[in-house]
């Protein structure tokens, strides 16, 4: 049992020797979602402030994405900023909204050149204009891009983004604009901010916390959930290779037999 447990969570050893060939040998899921956990904890084990952690954390980021892209997966959510992360200190908010501009003003010659296509998801009229402005910039950069899709959470919740859906759909209800009678899980999942994209395959979440914190509630329903003790900002592309090896050793039924 205490095998089993360890493998659930992640336990990385120093050992494996996992190869990008060796994944490619298996079915590499198409979505994957990341909560990207521990930036503050890696600062303070280092008595660093945190936004020195949000900071590194950013570069992991441009490490898992080229990582990622490499394998040929097909899109990549980062979970970027919640909606409940506004109730953190001011400086930090602050920090981590300048953080977008900061990212994307470096790396997005390399995304276009690694013909990566960026993309939001989340509440965007709460977002000061600097942020907005520095995403939709790349999102226009790149639109054209055919590789992977790096899609952003930005100011965005799984509640918040089913309350909206639901309210939008009453609304075309009353317009008859649509029925109930076509109402589905599938024209639902069209109300969501991820419309235009697969439900996530597999979930990773850093730093050894067991949750899903609001993430992705109704996408995640039939997702590969891997968590880990590493800290986001010590993630390298060796510990992406093992969450998807753990995937990829998974018998993925939909509630079949």
């Amino acid at each position: 049992m205490l095998k089993k447990i360890q493998e659930w969570r992640g336990k990385e050893t120093s050992k494996s020797s996992l190869t990008k060939e060796e994944l490619l040998k298996h079915p590499i899921p198409k979505h994957i979602a990341v909560i990207m956990d521990g930036n503050g904890r890696w600062a303070k084990k280092r008595a660093l402030p945190r936004i020195a952690g949000h900071h590194e954390g950013m570069k992991t980021v441009r490490k898992i994405t080229k990582a990622a892209n490499g394998l040929g997966v097909k899109v990549l959510t980062m979970y970027a900023f919640s909606t409940e992360n506004w109730k953190r200190p001011k400086l930090e908010v602050d920090f981590l909204m300048k953080l977008p501009e900061e990212f994307l003003g470096t790396f997005l010659p390399e995304l276009i050149e690694e013909n990566v296509q960026v993309r939001l998801m989340g509440n965007k009229s709460d977002l000061p204009e600097h942020t907005l402005r520095a995403v939709e910039g790349a999102m226009e950069k790149t639109k054209n891009n055919t590789g992977l899709i790096l899609n952003f959470a930005l100011n965005y919740g799984g509640r918040d983004e089913i309350l909206r859906a639901v309210k939008n759909v009453a609304i075309d209800l009353q317009n008859n604009t649509i029925t109930t009678e076509q109402l589905s899980e599938e024209v639902f999942s069209e109300y969501l901010f991820s419309n235009q994209l697969p439900d996530p395959d597999l979930l990773i979440r850093t730093s050894g916390e067991i949750r899903l914190s609001n993430f992705m509630l109704w996408q995640l329903a039939y997702a590969e959930f891997y968590f880990t003790d590493v800290l986001w900002p010590d993630f390298e592309e060796l510990h992406l290779y093992e969450a998807i090896n753990s995937f990829q050793q998974r018998g993925r039924r939909f509630g079949g037999i």
